[in-house]
């Protein structure tokens, strides 16, 4: 199951990853949050990252 995090306006959204490749060859992980359980769905926060609410009641990572 995926990780879901319910804001204070009652909107579960759920905890996705997606592996890209930068213009100079680094391969980055991008992390976001989406209102449905699509593909790269994360079981849990990784670690050395908390979530937070952003004033607009949308979720993000921030790192610990």
């Amino acid at each position: 199951m995926a990780y879901g995090f319910t804001n204070s306006k009652g909107v579960t959204y759920y905890l996705h990853t997606k592996k890209t490749v930068a213009a100079s060859g680094k391969e980055r992980t991008l992390f976001f949050f989406s209102k449905e359980i699509k593909e790269g769905s994360l079981e849990a926060v990784p670690a050395g990252y908390t979530v937070v609410e952003m004033k607009t009641g949308l979720p993000v990572l921030k790192k610990v």
